[in-house]
């Protein structure tokens, strides 16, 4: 499983860090850094934050 970040898109409100926070995390600078390819197990977690990203910047592949 792979997730993609639309970072054009992306304007760091957060809600896929509450959603998912094995996954996503703001970085030092407060832009958001996520887990590329997470394990299997967080699959509901991250369809959970692709549905509450207010921009739907985030995809989950496979």
């Amino acid at each position: 499983m792979k997730v993609v970040v639309d970072m054009n898109k992306c304007q760091d409100h957060g809600q896929c860090v509450f959603a998912a926070p094995d996954v996503f995390r703001f970085d030092g600078t407060g832009r958001l850094a996520y887990v590329g390819e997470p394990d299997d197990a967080l699959r509901d977690a991250l369809e959970e934050a692709a549905d509450v990203c207010p921009l739907q910047a985030i995809r989950i592949e496979g």
